[in-house]
Formats: structure tokens, sequence, C-alpha cells
């Protein structure tokens, strides 16, 4: 079963790479990176007497050992491009044994360009380019309001185009803005208020008390709706920092990472201080408790939160857990952004009370979200790899081959992620070709947005061996699930109680009482999928018609449009044609009707 495995082994270079290893159906099992490929491959096996997986590993490693019988590797010119091709790769491929914490998110910071007269704050989530630029943050949550408070607090310039107009508008007015447009403030005058606002943002009590203050005045004039807002806008931003009696004066700037796993979960927090106070934190959970590794989880949680595209990176990073690539993801990070970036494990000290303060509110998190869940029960009944917490549902819809489309939709967490859904517009005339079509454009987005835990399909099994046979073909492990009506007399009824859902998985054909929370879970992704695809088509064919609806008021006839749609594709490509397309797609006539 090994053989392979142990032939490539002997052939491995001694330098850099990714390591990959692979099961009897050709699908990812594993990716790992390497200074040494042939030192650290090696070090999975024992050769004497016979070849075989090394004990000593851990259990997790030794199952997925069991179940390899090919390695595939790729030689790269350093360890640090080894660890960064590790990670892209796990994202995009989703390998079965390497955990994916999908916390891909950028974060939003609040900044300001002092380069100009009279600047303004204003909120980002990529590197500004210029010479004197500040940033603030990260601020995960909150972000908005509390931009937004600095400009009720403050009699800074409201609005971009303000300074465009030259005369003072309502702002100056309501006394929000000091019209520097109309020279009624100098320059230094501005910049004293700028600084206050900065000093603001790192200590919120000055905001929270003049909020406090205009709640207070709304209220008794009873304009309630405005206070309410207020009295929002106070708790988000007291819900900003984490409490704590920690005396951090002397220290700077840092970002703190905490990761512990659960029985059925774990969680990532993090929390980001500065000038010696936190100003902001964020969670995150992820699966495959049982597929964890403490090393692998902090690198992929690093790398993948401080990008190029990071606008603010604090010089130490605080871990909560020391891990194996500490100092070559130090190195990679100090060279991305061009300044010496430490990751320190501590001990003791105040910087150990930050990571225990992580770890305490780690716990916190773990406890709110123990709770039952049904996804392990669907696993289970289903045979799946892995537990599907985040899925993609994709279903079609056509009328008589008229405005094909196809969506997607996304359910994560036990929520829909309605920013995932995507549409797609379908070329294909009859339900194989146009799920393959859609299928393949999914799949092809994997390096952006990564492969879930599973799909499932609004079709029968010839749907379902479809997708399983697009992603061997890219090798990347993936549950596919299919759900359909059950035919009768060779039509699949859909009117209510007329026919069965059906369900079809690798594992076997399952038909389901309709008061099982496992079928009425498939049930209500098909039918959030359903309702997308709908949607889109109603909405695609009826500016359709109402192109169709123009075409003909030129006395076009519908024998014509028809003719020109299936040359062209689209309306708008038959808008953009010129004469002479037109007239080899039609007649001279047309053209002439259409182009003059």
């Amino acid at each position: 079963m090994h053989k392979e495995i142990a032939k490539t082994i002997q052939n491995l270079p001694d330098q850099a790479g990714i390591y990959q290893y692979f099961d009897k159906n050709s699908r990812l099992l594993y990716v790992g990176k390497a200074k040494n490929l042939k030192n650290r491959v090696k070090s999975y096996w024992r050769f004497t007497p016979l070849f075989r997986p090394n004990e000593t590993l851990g259990i997790r490693i030794q199952k997925m050992l069991e179940q390899a019988v090919k390695i595939e590797y790729i030689v790269v010119s350093s360890e640090a491009d080894a660890l960064i091709l590790e990670n892209s790769l796990i994202k995009q491929l989703n390998p079965k044994y390497n955990i994916l914490l999908r916390d891909d998110k950028t974060y939003p910071y609040i900044y300001i360009d002092e380069n100009q007269e009279f600047p303004r704050f204003e909120i980002t989530r990529k590197v500004i380019k210029g010479k004197n630029i500040s940033y603030y943050g990260p601020f995960p949550n909150g972000g908005k309001v509390l931009l937004d408070t600095l400009y009720e607090v403050f009699p800074l310039v409201q609005k971009k185009s303000c300074l465009k107009e030259g005369k003072a508008c309502l702002f100056h007015q309501i006394e929000k803005c000091l019209a520097p447009c109309e020279g009624k403030i100098t320059i230094e005058a501005y910049h004293k208020i700028i600084e206050e606002a900065k000093k603001a943002i790192g200590k919120r009590n000055i905001l929270i008390e003049v909020l406090n203050e205009k709640m207070m005045k709304f209220a008794m004039n009873e304009r309630y709706e405005e206070a309410g807002k207020l009295r929002d806008n106070i708790k988000t931003i007291e819900s900003l920092t984490i409490s704590s009696n920690l005396d951090l004066a002397s220290l700077d700037d840092m970002d703190i990472f905490a990761i512990i796993n659960g029985k059925t979960k774990g969680v990532i927090v993090k929390l980001f201080m500065r000038q010696g106070k936190i100003i902001s934190s964020s969670f995150s959970t992820f699966r495959g408790s049982d597929i964890f590794d403490q090393d692998k989880a902090y690198t992929q949680a690093l790398l993948e939160f401080y990008t190029e595209k990071t606008p603010q990176v604090a010089k130490t990073i605080l871990v909560a857990h020391e891990f194996k690539d500490q100092k070559e993801l130090s190195a990679l990070l100090s060279e991305r952004f061009s300044k010496k970036i430490i990751i320190h494990h501590p001990l003791k000290g105040s910087k150990e009370k930050l990571t225990s303060l992580a770890i305490t509110n780690a716990k916190e998190v773990l406890k709110l979200e123990n709770k039952e869940e049904i996804e392990p029960r669907i696993t289970e009944l289903f045979e799946l790899d892995t537990v599907p917490y985040r899925v993609e549902s994709f279903d079609n819809s056509h009328m008589m081959g008229v405005a094909t489309v196809g969506a997607m939709v996304v359910w994560n967490e036990g929520k829909w992620q309605k920013n995932d859904y995507r549409r797609y517009k379908l070329e294909s005339k009859d339900e194989y070709g146009q799920m393959k079509e859609m299928l393949t454009r999914r799949i092809e987005s994997f390096s952006k947005k990564p492969a879930p835990d599973l799909w499932i399909l609004d079709g029968g099994e010839t749907l379902r061996r479809l997708a399983v046979q697009l992603l061997e073909e890219v090798n990347i492990g993936l549950n596919v699930i299919a759900i359909a009506k059950e035919k009768l007399d060779a039509k699949a009824h859909r009117a209510k109680g007329a026919a069965k859902d059906i369900i079809y998985t690798q594992a076997s054909v399952f038909e389901l009482k309709t008061t099982d929370k496992r079928l009425q879970w498939v049930q209500r992704q098909r039918d959030e999928a359903h309702r997308f695809a709908i949607t889109y088509h109603q909405n695609k064919k009826r500016k359709d018609d109402t192109q169709n609806s123009l075409l003909q008021k030129k006395g076009i006839g519908p024998a014509t449009v028809k003719k020109l749609l299936n040359y062209f594709g689209t309306f708008a490509a038959i808008e953009q044609a010129s004469y002479a397309e037109i007239s080899i797609a039609s007649s001279d006539k047309i053209a002439k009707t259409l182009k003059t």
C-alpha cells in the first residue's frame, strides 16, 4: 500500500518545499512544509524491519498516513516561501487533515491624512498611499460608530465635498463645523481640534461623556428616537474595550493572539493594544477540533491576519502558546513590512497577564458557543468526512430556456452568509450543462474564497457525480450531496405532498421522514438556493422582456429577436454589435433598422 510513498521518499531533495499526501482516490489528505523535504517526510515513517507509519506521531497524523498512498512535493527557494505556499494551499484546497480557520476578514481602521490643510478622519481596510498617514485600529466591530461619533463630538469638516463648495453650509449653522471653507478657523486652530480627536480615539470616555449629555438633552426634549440612537452608539463604543484591571501604562503597541481548542470547536481571540490600552478585540470560532494542530493554527492565523494589505502592524505580537514556526514567521513578517516584528510567548510579567486575559476571554466564548448542534448528526448520518459548518448550495432557474441563471447560497455557523451569495448568468441549455458551468466557475474561485465543508445540489445522483468528478480533477476533497423529488410516473412532482425528497450521498440514498430534523436542514439549504435563483431569474427575465419590447417597437419580430440572441448571446451584445456584424447575423434591412 505504501510502496509508491517509499519510492518517492528515496528521491526527495534536501531543499525547502511543501509536500502533499493523497489517498487511493487522489483526494488531498494533508499539506505540510519543510526546511528540508527529505528529512521532514522521512520523519513520518519507520523503515525497519518493515516500512510503516511512525507510531510516535499523534493519532490524527497516524490516521492520515494509513490512508495515504502517494506523496507529491513542490520545491521552493526558502523556508519562508514554503510557509506562504503551505498556507495558500490549505486555504485553497481544504485538505482533510489540515485545519482551516476561515478567518480571512480584513478589519477596518480609522485613518487621517495630515498632509491636507484641513484633514478628515475616514475608514479604510487597506494601505493608503501618502507620507503623513496615521492609522488607528483595527476595529473589528464598531469602527463606523466610532468614526461617526468623532464627527458628532468635534467640529470637523463633515464631508469631503464641504471644502470644495467655498462657502459655509448647514453643518456650520448647526455648529458641527467651523467653516474653514470661509476662513473662519485657522489651520493651526483646526489641527488642535484634530489632536483632541486623536486623543479621544484612545481615551473614549471623552466621547462617551459628551454622548451621554446629548442623549439626556434629547430625552428631556422628547426626541426619543435620537436619544435611543445615541444610547446604542454608547454601548457599541463601550464594548470595543475588554475591561481589565492590569496596569498597562508602560506597554507599547501590541497585538495579542490566543487560540484554544474545545470539544466541538475552537476559538481565536485577538486583542489590539495601542499606547498601553486595549482599544478593540475580536474573536472567531473554527471547526475541526478533532484535527487541531496548535502549531499550524497559530501560523495560519497570523499569516491570514498580517497580509500585505494590512494598514498598521504592531512591532510586538504576543501569543498565548509557543509554536514551531514562531522564529521563521517573525522574520517573514519583518521582511513583509520592512520593520522588525517580534512574535513573543511571554512566561511572566505584564505581557503574560495579557495573554492570560486573551485565554480567559477565549474560554468564555467557548462556554457561550457550547450548544447542541445538528451538523454533527448530519455528518454521522451521511458519513461525511468533515462536519458541515460551512455549506454552499446550488440551484438554477429558467423558463423554456429563457433568462437561464444559477445561484449559490452560503450557510455558515448556523447563519446565512448573504455577503457570500453568488449569482451566475449561464449559457448552457440543459440542466447538466448549467450545473457544470456553475460549479466549474466556483471551483476556479477557490483560490480567492476557499472551498466549504459541503456542497448541496438541487438535483439527483447524476449531478452529484458530476460535482465529484469536477472536484477530483483538481484534487479537492469536498463532500457533495444532492436532494431531488422522488419521481412519480417518470416525473418529479413538486406539488406539496405529491412526492418525497430523496437525498443522494456517496454512502447511500436516503428517504427520511418529513419530521426528521436532518432532512429539514437539507431542505432549508435547498429552498434558500431555489428562492435566490428564482428571484434572480425573474429580475433578469423582466429586464430581457423590456429590451425585447424595445426591439419589437422598432419593427423587429420575435423570430428575428430570437435569431439575434442565438447569434450574439445577450441584448447588450446586440446593442454593441456593428452594422456589418448584424448584417451577417440577420440582414442588411435589420442592421439598418438597429443602427440608424
